[in-house]
């Protein structure tokens, strides 16, 4: 079992990257709270922890492995529990943990369903389940929250994070969403609002037509 992957980032997608180790190139699916935190290493040797699963239908036969990579063990070890909760398993974990560990898991840790379902594909349903099944494991993740969130951060994290769900209710793609939104994590400017956001946005959208 792959538990670690190592090589030169060659391509970011919404879903997954792609990483060259030698002359093989690998699809590893990654959730967005990563695939964020890779977009500026494009071209850069990075490392990644992994788990594998076998996807598809094992009567029929069609199964295909899979890699998941996280940039941390714990990452990799929230990520486990998480697909452990009824109804949820890995695609629906990874199109999820849009948010970094450390907030999810205090989420789950103060009860708080109402921030999980808004977690993509998370419904109230899901969301009760998850605190029911993970409330008492969380602490340790819970005490990422000073990692994950640098002084001043995290109210720019939460303005982007609500831009993309702006721009999904307005009919944009998810991939569509997450590219607008690097977008302004690459531009570096401070963005006080949605407002704002979305006016940047559509502004740099106009000015490339």
């Amino acid at each position: 079992m792959i538990r670690k992957i190592s090589g030169s980032l060659e391509r970011v997608e919404p879903t997954a990257i792609e990483l060259a180790v030698g002359s093989i190139v690998h699809e590893v699916l990654v959730p967005d709270m990563v695939r964020s935190q890779l977009q500026a290493k494009l071209g850069s040797n990075i490392s990644l922890y992994t788990l594998e699963y076998l996807e598809g239908n094992p009567t029929r036969g069609n199964l295909v492995p899979r890699i998941v990579g996280f940039l941390s063990e714990v990452e990799r070890e929230f990520f486990e529990l998480f697909c452990e909760v009824d109804g949820v398993g890995v695609r629906k974990a990874l199109r999820a943990m849009v948010r970094p560990v450390g907030e999810v898991a205090t989420a789950i840790e103060e009860q708080d369903a109402t921030a999980l379902s808004k977690l993509p594909g998370v419904g109230a349903a899901t969301a009760e389940r998850i605190i029911a099944k993970l409330r008492r494991k969380m602490p340790k993740f819970a005490l990422l929250v000073a990692k994950d969130s640098p002084p001043g951060s995290t109210a720019g994290s939460d303005v982007l994070s609500e831009t993309a769900d702006v721009l999904r209710s307005l009919g944009h793609s998810e991939g569509d969403a997450r590219r607008l939104v690097d977008g302004l994590r690459d531009n570096g400017r401070k963005i006080k609002d949605v407002q704002a956001a979305l006016e940047l946005i559509y502004r740099q959208t106009h000015a490339k037509k």
